[in-house]
């Protein structure tokens, strides 16, 4: 059965969706005023792991990932840009894409942007005020945050460690606009020369926290399986929707809340803010994507996440050895016999792992544990390619299960690349020196192929290659 961690009550539950076979998952995407940096990928990356997981062991999942495209942070690069609020989203949510898909991203059911869905945004409020959990003043829109009598539930925090927080945060002018401190803009009213659109209270934008309740229950309905997204979203960002969107729709908002552990970078949060960030745009330049994926993918989710050139180093030697054992039993199939006498017994004790791979990830989708199976998978493909005879029952039935726990962590591997003549002259040529025992051209080859990225790896069943 699996299992989730859910933040709202703090404990392991059975995960039930609302339908059978089929899963409503909200993952609060990014503000798009940038490249995205490594931390807001680990959330990506974290979810579209989860996402695959859920669809391999059967699951229909319905994944809605929100692009913010208006905000406070995008009307100032727009400035600095010379460019208008929309063609900054536009040119950053394209570069999302790519960073994305270079990371092995599958694609969302939904990518909502918050100025295609304005008129619900607008619609959502008046519901709001209609039933009293909100009030407007001068053209700005607030909601009455004590109204919601589980406010603070997901977060763990009490009404009056918020209170005394936000006294502190607010400003004379802004205390004086608001009823409560507490309270929380819902449409802020347009200030000069920025972007805006009409509503029944005058010209303004949408606050932060309403465009996520809006986009979560018009895609997905008014309760939803899952809702996800980083740590740092759960107060005051996941608490606003709970209220804004429980009070509106007198449901349950998610049933399940996760939340992922930070990336750290010298022992601190890596974030915009602080200034300790690395942008995914200028990583895969140097760092093979695959790498990337690999290093935040066989984390837990939950887990925090130290970036650095030895941990990225460890995960390289880490996807290199899975890569081996990959290659070790595609090698074994051009000379590997059609049948043998012990297959039903070699697949049936490899079928184990997937049982072993299944017990780990339905353990809230760890990871860590399931990427430990892998690595004994590996290891077990690369003792039965060993062999002096191999099946190619066997191998095909190894390197379809293998691939399918693989592609969990968002990883592939294609067909090996052909070598051109040249290469192939070449290690003839060290064969041939090796059995001369001519061991120093032997050894220059080998640097020689070292050099066009070939590795050489001479076994007790002859001499393979893979590219390095």
């Amino acid at each position: 059965m699996l299992k989730i961690y859910n933040t709202l009550t703090r404990k392991k539950e059975d995960f039930i969706p609302l339908e059978e076979g089929k899963v409503k998952m909200y993952v609060c995407g990014p503000t798009v005023y940038n490249y995205i940096h490594i931390g807001n990928a680990r959330s990506t990356v974290a979810f579209d792991t989860v996402r695959r997981y859920l669809e391999y062991r059967g699951y229909d999942v319905n994944y809605v990932s929100n692009f913010t495209d208006v905000d406070d942070k995008i009307i100032r690069t727009a400035k600095e840009l010379k460019l208008t609020a929309p063609e900054v989203a536009d040119k950053f949510i394209e570069a999302y894409h790519a960073d994305t898909h270079a990371l092995g991203v599958e694609e969302a059911s939904h990518h909502p942007r918050v100025m295609e869905n304005m008129p619900e945004i607008i619609d959502f409020i008046a519901v709001l005020i209609e039933k009293e959990y909100a009030y407007e003043v001068d053209g700005d829109v607030y909601y009455r945050t004590r109204k919601f009598k589980n406010y603070g539930q997901l977060s763990d925090i009490s009404i009056d460690e918020l209170e005394v927080g936000a006294s502190n945060r607010l400003n004379a002018q802004e205390n004086n606009k608001k009823e409560d401190p507490l309270d929380f803009a819902l449409w802020k009213s347009a200030k000069a020369e920025e972007i805006n659109w009409e509503s029944p209270w005058g010209a303004g934008r949408p606050g932060w926290h309403i465009e996520c309740s809006v986009m979560a229950t018009k895609y997905l309905g008014d309760t939803i399986d899952i809702h996800a997204g980083g740590q740092d979203l759960t107060f005051p960002h996941h608490e606003n929707e709970i209220a804004q969107s429980e009070a509106k729709t007198g449901h349950p908002f998610a049933h399940y809340w996760m939340h992922n552990g930070f990336v750290t970078m010298d022992n601190e949060k890596m974030s915009k803010s602080l200034g300790n960030f690395v942008l995914v745009h200028d990583i895969i330049k140097q760092v093979d994507p695959q790498i990337l994926r690999f290093f935040m993918a066989t984390t837990q989710y939950r887990r925090p996440i130290s970036y650095s050139e030895t941990t990225i180093e460890e995960a390289k030697a880490n996807l290199t050895k899975v890569k081996m054992a990959f290659d070790n039993v595609t090698y074994r199939l051009k000379d590997a016999a059609e049948t043998g006498e012990d297959d039903q017994e070699q697949i049936d004790q490899f079928n184990l792992f997937k049982e072993n791979f299944i017990k780990e990830m339905d353990d809230d989708f760890n990871s860590a544990n399931g990427i430990t199976v892998v690595y004994e998978m590996a290891k077990a493909m690369n003792i039965y390619s060993e062999r002096s005879i191999v099946s190619k029952v066997v191998l095909e039935a190894m390197l379809d299960q293998f691939q399918e726990l693989i592609q969990v962590f968002g990883i592939t591997f294609g067909e090996t690349e052909l070598l051109d003549e040249t290469i192939e002259q070449l290690i003839e040529e060290r064969l041939a020196a090796r059995a001369a025992k001519n061991f120093q051209r032997s050894d220059e080859i080998r640097d020689q192929l070292k050099e066009e990225g070939i590795i050489l790896d001479d076994t007790p069943q002859g001499t393979r290659w893979r590219r390095g």
